[in-house]
């Protein structure tokens, strides 16, 4: 793996993380995304995420010294001129990635390697429009990920094996337990088993059958988990819920319904989750860590 300059494609919740995580494990990172205001609001998670990491690695100057060495660009052939990398996590819609990875194949260095960070779309969807399908595949993290550290390497049939081993010594190089998956599968391992739960979740609370506090505290009392969907819709965030229910709502009516509920009452309102300080709770004391949550109803 001579992979040494990384850059993020989208700085999203997660993109803004993997972006953290790859220079404080002593890669040169670049930041991309599509206007300065977005570059702003990815400045303002890079300094919340220098806190948690200083704090979590209990090491204040690497935090410092991986937060200092960020560079930020919204022209995508600036951000990608020495690529040996590009993570992409540009929104969760089939239009905006293959428009992306379109734009990426005429700008990028041929030794530049691509890898999307999607959560539920396979990268067979995308390969053709890379220009080069043979170094492109998935590499998938999950939310946290200086916590909750895994990274899913996921390749198409197209794919060059020696890739897929490159990219799994990258997520291993960054403090990643990889995964290599054998062949495709939308949502991979992890969503695989999550999505169809936080949707069960979803269709509970689009249909009135019950609150979200009443469906978690159901769900923690139940089996011990230390936090319910909700809780965990507020740490992915509402933007990937929202992509990903209204690409599906053309052939799922509860889909739509819970595309138009999460706009409405959640993202209209400013309720992005744990980004924001509010999502199905307020942060940064939410109820369901209040240890008299799970005692009544």
């Amino acid at each position: 793996m001579n992979f040494k300059n990384v850059t993020i494609a989208g700085s999203g919740v997660l993109g803004s993380q993997i972006a953290f995580q790859s220079a404080f494990f002593g890669f040169n990172v670049n930041v991309y995304d599509i206007n300065d205001a977005a570059i702003a609001t990815a400045k303002e998670r890079m300094a919340t995420l220098k806190t948690t990491y200083a704090e979590y690695f209990n090491d204040a100057d690497r935090a410092e010294k991986a937060y200092l060495s960020l560079q930020f660009f919204t022209d995508l052939g600036e951000a990608t001129k020495d690529a040996d990398l590009v993570v992409e996590a540009v929104p969760e819609r089939i239009e905006i990635k293959q428009g992306f990875y379109e734009n990426l194949g005429k700008v990028a260095p041929e030794k530049t390697v691509f890898a999307s960070n999607s959560s539920t779309l396979l990268p067979s969807q995308f390969a053709e429009f890379t220009g080069r399908p043979e170094k492109f595949l998935a590499l998938h993290f999950a939310n946290s990920i200086w916590q909750n550290n895994t990274g899913e390497v996921m390749g198409h049939p197209g794919t060059d094996a020696q890739y897929v081993e490159q990219v799994a010594d990258f997520a291993r190089a960054i403090g990643m337990i990889p995964f290599v998956l054998k062949k495709e599968q939308p949502g991979y391992i992890l969503n695989s088993l999550l999505v169809p739960f936080l949707t069960a979740a979803m269709e509970l609370w689009v249909k009135d059958i019950a609150d979200p506090q009443t469906i978690d505290k159901n769900w923690m009392i139940s089996t011990g988990s230390p936090r319910g969907p909700f809780a965990i819709y507020d740490i992915v965030g509402m933007e990937t819920p929202y992509n990903l229910n209204l690409m599906r709502a053309e052939h799922d009516p509860n889909a739509k319904l819970a595309a138009e509920k999460i706009k409405r009452e959640m993202i209209d309102q400013g309720k992005m989750g744990i980004s924001t300080g509010e999502g199905f709770y307020k942060y940064p004391n939410p109820a369901y860590m209040d240890p008299n949550f799970l005692k009544s109803n």
